[in-house]
């Protein structure tokens, strides 16, 4: 099928906005938000943010080889050839207003992912198992938010037949309108966690906005949902479509049984599905991973993907950078690299693999800050210290402020000794311990918020150890 051409015209047409310079019949190559990225034929869309003004980077982003710009007020552009020039109201509107026009142009079917913990993850497996039997486009990284998202689905252009995406938030409402720009054939809900809880009362005001992803549904809908998660199943019990659920131990539609820990080499389990019954093993690491694995074969068995070939994609599957990797380095150090980012939930259960490990001569766990966990985090973090106390660890190294202060001395008055707990404010601090106590033999869980940097500690083992 020839890509789907999406002309200046186009553009206006769908944002409600005009062309005002150049010929409005030239077809526009990708969408950029980010002059310095630009190249030949891209068109320029200039953003409004906290930070910075894109309408200000409009004659660089053409001089790179951008062929036009989307805009809201027109620059002076003498001198910089014939670019293409939109006028909307409001540029980041337009952008999602044209990109549900090319979804529906598309004739993609969307999968839209959301949940507390596992969207990338479930993401990457579900489009990795619909691979098997079709065209399958996903979002990049997490491209989820309200800009990331319609730069997404713009990119249906190619026109694949299924579009696997990820729906992000940290506030009311936006759920809503990223749901509003997909228009999801099918919605998976994996969870509701702590993730974001200083910008929420409680977690079921998190559910409450997760549950957004219900909204604007029809009667051929279908929602995916966790039957592990009461919040999840109360709220889906509402659904105007059809309602498929995944679980571990319970009597969903796609369940896992005799669940077999590998300790490092992830996990098996005699899963049933409305297609037949399997025993599949996953290389992913963790009960929340066997789960993410479950929400994606209940969304592959609903396209009709056969039970062999979700058994054989899922024994080759890998984690996503920085989301669980299981690195071996040359040195001696094995690395569950899991920086990405942090929660309660999700911390809890990367020590519980933690604690399963078997063949290590010691476990190490080096923890960022949880941040976005506003009044909850004191109380949350000292549960995380009780947690990490639990967890059989030889070295405990915790990275951040107040709270991971907390985290450490939570950890030292459930029992963990003083000797083995450190705790530094910078993850350059960090790096530099990690580097000095590690040794070889040692399995080493390196985990915190996005905004504390506990990635550059993995950097820095990989780089004295490789």
């Amino acid at each position: 099928m020839d890509p789907l051409t999406l002309t200046a015209a186009d553009l206006a047409a769908a944002a409600a906005g005009r062309v005002v310079l150049g010929d409005a019949a030239v077809p526009i190559g990708r969408i950029v938000i980010d002059s310095r990225v630009v190249g030949a034929g891209d068109f320029f869309a200039a953003i409004k943010g906290e930070r910075f003004d894109g309408h200000q980077f409009v004659r660089d982003a053409i001089a790179s080889g951008a062929i036009g710009a989307l805009v809201e007020d027109v620059p002076d552009l003498q001198g910089a050839g014939t670019p293409i020039v939109v006028q909307v109201r409001d540029t980041v509107r337009a952008l999602q207003d044209a990109a549900r026009d090319v979804r529906r142009r598309s004739g993609a079917r969307v999968v839209a992912i959301t949940g507390s913990a596992g969207k990338t993850t479930t993401k990457e497996v579900a489009a990795e198992l619909l691979s098997s039997r079709y065209r399958v486009f996903r979002n990049k990284g997490n491209l989820n938010n309200h800009i990331g998202l319609p730069l997404s689905l713009l990119e249906l252009r190619s026109r694949p037949e299924i579009a696997v995406v990820e729906l992000g938030m940290n506030h009311p409402g936006e759920i809503r309108t990223l749901v509003g720009i997909a228009e999801p054939d099918v919605r998976v809900w994996t969870n509701v966690g702590d993730a974001h809880l200083g910008f929420f009362e409680s977690a079921d005001a998190i559910a409450d906005a997760k549950g957004e992803i219900l909204e604007q549904a029809t009667a051929s809908s279908v929602l995916v949902a966790n039957a592990n998660d009461s919040r999840v199943m109360a709220r889906a019990r509402g659904f105007a479509g059809r309602v498929v659920t995944f679980g571990i131990a319970t009597t969903a539609d796609v369940a896992a049984t005799d669940v077999q820990h590998l300790g490092l080499d992830g996990v098996a389990a005699h899963v049933r599905t409305p297609a037949g019954d399997a025993e599949i093993t996953t290389p992913l690491l963790g009960l929340g991973n066997l789960s993410n694995v479950l929400a994606a074969t209940a969304v592959a068995t609903d396209f009709g993907v056969p039970v062999s070939e979700i058994v054989e994609r899922a024994a080759r599957l890998r984690p996503a950078t920085h989301r669980g990797e299981l690195l071996r380095l040359p040195g001696g150090i094995t690395l569950i690299d899991d920086s990405y980012n942090s929660s309660p939930a999700a911390l809890r259960q990367a020590l519980q693999t933690l604690a399963a490990a078997t063949g290590c001569a010691r476990r190490v766990a080096v923890l960022g800050e949880m941040l976005e966990l506003g009044a909850h985090a004191e109380h949350l973090h000292a549960e995380a210290g009780r947690m990490a106390a639990a967890s059989a660890l030889d070295l405990l190294i915790t990275v951040g402020g107040a709270a991971a202060r907390t985290l450490a001395a939570a950890a030292i008055a459930a029992g963990l000794p003083a000797s083995k707990v450190l705790a530094v404010a910078t993850r350059e601090e960090a790096a530099d311990l990690a580097l000095t106590r590690m040794r070889p033999g040692d399995l080493v869980l390196v985990k915190g918020s996005r905004g504390i940097g506990t990635d550059l500690v993995v950097d820095r083992l990989k780089a004295e150890f490789a």
